[in-house]
């Protein structure tokens, strides 16, 4: 029978966060997959797992996961970690772990720590709908099309930064998102110097101006006020006439009766309301 692969989470910063089925499935396991083996050896000294490792990372990833899955359908049970917290969210896990799915081996994730959701819920902002983008892309164009796409996003967001570049996105972000949107800074999330600054982008870019970062960054941003934004188009949408504003989607090619529909929408009122402003006209 083929083995089965455990998705093992580690701890980001307080080892007391790992639970017992972790280091117990660890334990057990034929194998450990590890990013960082030489970091990942003092969590398993910590905890008494004598266990082979080998280095599954960014750079190897789609030609380890071959062998890795090789192992795997010979019977080999692996466990799958990262250097710290959840294997698969922003980690080359995730390519490993739609192989299996592909040749049909057997896949599990245990509950553990995530950066993600611990800066979420100390955010102080709303959690009822997010969206992760994990590191925005090192490439420029694509940066760009991801920082546009954020710009109309009214889920709250949640990007991981590296101290080195955290300076020059929250500028960028400032820059496209406005400097009055709020943004949870939080860093050394678990550890006894865990912070969380509720800040806006504005505050923020003036703060790290005067201090340097330092440590692992994650962001929690505030998406759009769609109430605030809807109000917002609607004055737009105030200031054309009736026919400039029919015209707009008349030009499109559609007939009269679907333009005042949509014109009556965009103005929150009634289209016998728009009928009867264009025939006063």
């Amino acid at each position: 029978m083929a083995g089965i692969l455990y998705l093992c989470p580690t701890p980001i910063g307080n080892l007391g966060d790992i639970s017992e089925r972790v280091i117990e499935t660890l334990k057990e396991a034929d194998l450990i997959a590890a990013e960082d083996t030489r970091n990942s050896m003092k969590l398993m000294n910590a905890f008494d797992i004598h266990v082979p490792m080998t280095s599954y990372h960014e750079y190897n990833k789609t030609q380890k996961a071959y062998t890795l899955i090789d192992k795997l359908k010979e019977g080999t049970n692996i466990a799958l970690i990262t250097d710290a917290g959840t294997p698969g969210i922003s980690d080359p896990g995730e390519v490993l772990v739609k192989m299996c799915h592909e040749e049909g081996i057997g896949v599990t994730s245990l509950p553990g720590p995530c950066a993600c959701i611990v800066a979420l819920t100390l955010s102080g902002l709303s959690t009822r709908r997010f969206c992760f983008e994990g590191f925005l892309p090192a490439d420029k164009k694509e940066k760009e099309e991801v920082i546009e796409d954020l710009k109309r996003e009214y889920r709250t967001i949640v990007l991981y930064e590296a101290p080195h570049h955290l300076k020059a996105t929250l500028e960028e972000l400032r820059r496209n998102l406005g400097g009055e949107r709020k943004i949870a800074v939080c860093r050394e999330l678990t550890k006894k110097f865990e912070e969380v600054s509720r800040l806006t982008l504005e505050e923020a870019v003036s703060f790290y101006d005067k201090n340097e970062p330092r440590g692992e960054y994650v962001l929690v941003i505030e998406g759009i006020d769609r109430k605030a934004e809807k109000e917002e188009q609607k004055k737009n949408w105030e200031e054309l006439s009736f026919e400039e504003h029919m015209k707009i989607y008349t030009d499109r090619g559609i007939d009269r009766k679907e333009a005042m529909k949509s014109v009556a929408k965009d103005r929150g009122i009634s289209k016998s309301d728009v009928y009867k402003a264009l025939l006063e006209k």
